[in-house]
C-alpha cells in the first residue's frame, strides 16, 4: 500500500491556462497543493487529537484543523456531517474574498465523489423540518402503543436536544462569506460537508480526502488521511 506521504505528493502542482469548450480562452486557477516539507506548508498536532495543516504565501495563509477521529464522529451526529475548521488570513494587504459555498471535499475512496460545503442556515431549517416530522411519527407510535409513552417521549426529548444543539452550532460557529483587507484581515469558522449520499456507504478502514479551497485566482488543495496509519505524518509529533 502506498504511504500517505506518497499520496500527498512531493511538491506543489501548478495548473496552467486551458481553453474551455466553445473556443473561448479562460484562465484556470493556479493549483497550490499542500505537501510535507514544501516551503510554506506546515503541520502540527495538539494534545486533544486535532491536526493542523497550513499553507502560507506572501499574500495569504490558510490553516485547516480536523479531529483525528472525525470519520467516526461524523456518523454519530444527528445528521451525518464531516466538519473542518478553516482559518484564512490576508497577508498581502489587498482585498481577498472567501466564499464557503465554493469549498469542496473529495472522498477519494468513494469514487472520488465531491461534496460542496453545506449552507448552514438552509441545513438548520432542513433539520427542523425533519425534526417536526420525527415528532409527529413519535406521537403516532404513542397512540398505537400507549404503554411505551415514557420510552418514546424520552427518545423524542433526546432527539430534540441533539437537533437544537446542532442547529445552534451550525448557525453560530460556521464560516461565513467574508471580504478580507487591511482592516479585516482574518476569517475563521467551521465548514460542514454532508457525509450521507448514495455514493457514501460504509467507511473504509482508512479514508483519503482532498479539501479544495478557491481563493482569488488560486485553488488550494489539502490532501489528508483519516484515521492516520502508524508511522504516517499525522502520528509524528512536531
Amino acid at each position: 500500500m502506498r504511504s500517505f506521504s506518497h499520496f500527498i505528493g512531493l511538491a506543489f502542482l501548478f495548473a496552467g491556462s486551458l481553453a474551455r469548450a466553445g473556443g473561448a480562452n479562460h484562465a484556470q486557477p493556479t493549483v497550490l497543493r499542500w505537501a510535507e516539507g514544501q516551503a510554506g506548508c506546515t503541520f502540527s498536532a495538539d494534545e486533544t487529537g486535532n491536526y493542523h495543516y497550513g499553507l502560507w504565501t506572501s499574500d495569504f495563509g490558510i490553516e485547516i484543523t480536523m479531529d483525528a477521529d472525525e470519520v467516526r464522529k461524523s456518523s454519530l451526529r444527528v445528521e451525518p456531517l464531516f466538519a473542518v475548521l478553516l482559518l484564512v488570513r490576508d497577508r498581502g494587504g489587498s482585498s481577498l474574498s472567501i466564499n464557503p459555498g465554493d469549498i469542496a471535499l473529495e472522498f477519494v475512496k468513494h469514487g472520488h465523489v465531491t461534496q460542496r460545503a453545506i449552507d448552514p442556515d438552509d441545513f438548520a431549517r432542513k433539520m427542523q423540518t425533519d425534526a417536526d416530522a420525527f415528532a409527529r411519527q413519535i406521537q403516532r407510535e404513542i397512540k398505537k402503543h400507549p404503554e411505551k409513552q415514557s420510552e418514546k417521549e424520552s427518545l423524542l426529548r433526546t432527539h430534540e436536544k441533539d437537533v437544537a444543539e446542532t442547529q445552534e452550532f451550525l448557525q453560530s460557529r460556521s464560516l461565513r462569506a467574508a471580504q478580507l483587507d487591511q482592516r479585516n484581515s482574518e476569517a475563521s469558522g467551521w465548514i460542514f460537508f454532508s457525509a450521507k449520499s448514495k455514493w457514501l456507504g460504509d467507511w473504509k478502514s482508512q479514508e483519503l480526502f482532498v479539501l479544495r479551497v478557491p481563493l482569488a485566482d488560486r485553488l488550494i488543495e489539502f490532501p489528508f488521511a483519516l484515521p492516520p496509519s502508524r508511522g504516517d505524518l499525522l502520528l509524528r509529533r512536531r
